[in-house]
Parts: structure tokens; C-alpha cells; sequence
């Protein structure tokens, strides 16, 4: 493998080591989402692939950098970052604001033809589903509200002003990449050839089930689904079942078959 260069090194957090394994699983965080969001899945996923987590720019270690607040800015740097990492297979894991960039760096690799191995897009819409989301552009309160409704952080870390001040920026800068990007087709037919696995909460205040199953028309590839107990983020509460269901994708993925079906 070629080394990472200060670029890569700057994005890609690797927290358990694995060796032989058959592929890489690239971990895509949320808005305001950190690489050790996914620590617990590489812990659990380390016997199945490499597994290596995103590190966005302007938060924890990368706090000083100034966050990129547009999809057509993260992708590019995402895809540079990987570049090191690309003589094993690719798989790709997103959630929420990350499916958004893994679908978008997917459909960028196999334009210039090193595709990934799979897809798994978990907590989010099909991309095609247009909605006009503005929280980016309301007051600090609206974007704490936003995040409280997902409850995807410590209530307590919310009401602590130091905290917030932090994050804020990141979070805003996130918001508006999700909330401004726009799916453009390519052409005609479904815009990836690789298979895509989906999965998503039942309770999932901002992605119907239905919402989520529409992923099915983006890939002429295999298509697999699968729900969970829980909210936006029942990747948190579920985890061993996630991990599970991950790990079956990528043998899928590796031995060439389709991922799990439709359940």
C-alpha cells in the first residue's frame, strides 16, 4: 500500500488494525458527526475489513481547519484522501449526511472507472427525493432544535454554551452541505453499477421506509434492505445488529453476490 500523504493521513482515522482482510470499509459520519462515531463498528468489524473512518475538517483534532459547507467541496477532497488506501477493495458506509458524500463518491469512482466494491447508505432519503430544507439558515436555536428532534447527541451537551460554541460552526457548515446539494443525473438509467445495501430506522423522524426503499432506483446493481428498531440514529441503540448486517454485506460484496434481500 502506498503510504498516506499528510492529506490522507488528515482525513482517515484507522482505530483497529486489520491485516489480510479482503476489503476496506470507508465510514462516512453525519452532520456534526466525528470519525469515533463509528469506533464501536470498527471494534466489531475489524475481523470482517479494514476498517477506516472520516475525519471532516473543522471539529475534535481538525477544530482549527475551517469546514467545507458543500458536497462538490467534500467529495473531491474525499476521493484524494482515499487514493492510498485503494489497493484493497472499497467499500463504502454512509450515514445521513455521509450516504449523501458516499453516494457521490461512488458515482465518482466509477466514472473514472475504480468503483467501489459496494454501497451502504444507512438514515437517509433516496438523493432523488428533493426537500426544501433551510436549517442552516435559521439561528443557533433552530440548529440545536434540529439536532435535539434526531437526538443524536447528549441532551446535556446541548444546554453547555462552551460545547456549543465549538460545534456550532462545523454543524452549520454541515447542515448547509446536505440541505444545498442537488442530485444531478448523469443520463439516462440509474446513475450507479454497483450494489447498494440500505438501511434505516423504523421511527426515523426525517426518512420514511418508503423514502429509504427508493435508494432501489439509483443502482442498475444488487439491491438489499434492511430496518431497525429506532429514530435517526438507531445505529447507536443497535449496534450489534447493524455491525451484523454490515458484516454479511460486505461478504456479499466480496464474493460477488447480491447484498442481503429486502426485509
Amino acid at each position: 500500500m502506498t503510504l498516506p500523504d499528510a492529506h490522507s493521513e488528515s482525513w482517515i482515522r484507522r482505530f483497529h488494525p486489520a491485516t489480510g482482510r479482503p476489503c476496506r470499509l470507508v465510514c462516512l459520519p453525519h452532520a456534526g458527526g466525528t470519525a469515533s462515531f463509528f469506533f464501536p463498528f470498527s471494534q466489531r468489524l475489524a475481523a470482517h475489513a479494514d476498517v477506516l473512518a472520516v475525519q471532516y475538517p473543522g471539529r475534535q483534532d481538525r477544530r482549527l481547519e475551517p469546514a467545507l459547507d458543500s458536497v462538490e467541496e467534500l467529495v473531491p477532497a474525499l476521493h484524494a484522501a482515499l487514493r492510498p488506501y485503494d489497493d484493497l477493495p472499497l467499500v463504502l458506509f454512509g450515514h445521513s449526511m455521509g450516504a449523501v458524500l458516499a453516494f457521490e463518491l461512488a458515482r465518482r469512482m466509477e466514472r473514472e472507472g475504480t468503483g467501489p466494491l459496494g454501497l451502504i447508505v444507512s438514515g437517509r432519503r433516496a438523493v432523488d427525493i428533493l426537500r426544501d430544507d433551510r436549517v442552516h439558515t435559521l439561528g443557533d436555536a433552530a440548529l440545536i432544535e434540529e439536532v435535539r428532534v434526531l437526538s443524536g447527541t447528549d441532551p446535556g451537551l446541548l444546554q453547555d454554551e462552551e460545547i456549543l460554541q465549538m460545534v456550532l460552526p462545523a454543524l452549520r457548515a454541515d447542515f448547509k452541505a446536505v440541505e444545498t446539494y442537488r442530485y444531478r443525473p448523469d443520463g439516462s438509467g440509474p446513475p450507479l453499477r454497483c450494489p447498494l445495501s440500505v438501511l434505516t430506522g423504523t421511527a426515523d423522524p426525517r426518512v420514511s421506509l418508503e423514502q429509504a426503499m427508493a435508494w432501489r432506483e439509483l443502482t442498475e446493481g444488487p439491491f438489499g434492505f434492511r430496518s431497525f428498531p429506532g429514530g435517526h440514529f438507531y445505529l447507536a441503540t443497535q449496534q450489534d445488529a447493524v455491525s451484523a448486517a454490515v458484516a454479511e454485506d460486505l461478504r456479499s460484496f466480496a464474493a460477488g453476490r447480491a447484498p442481503a434481500p429486502v426485509r
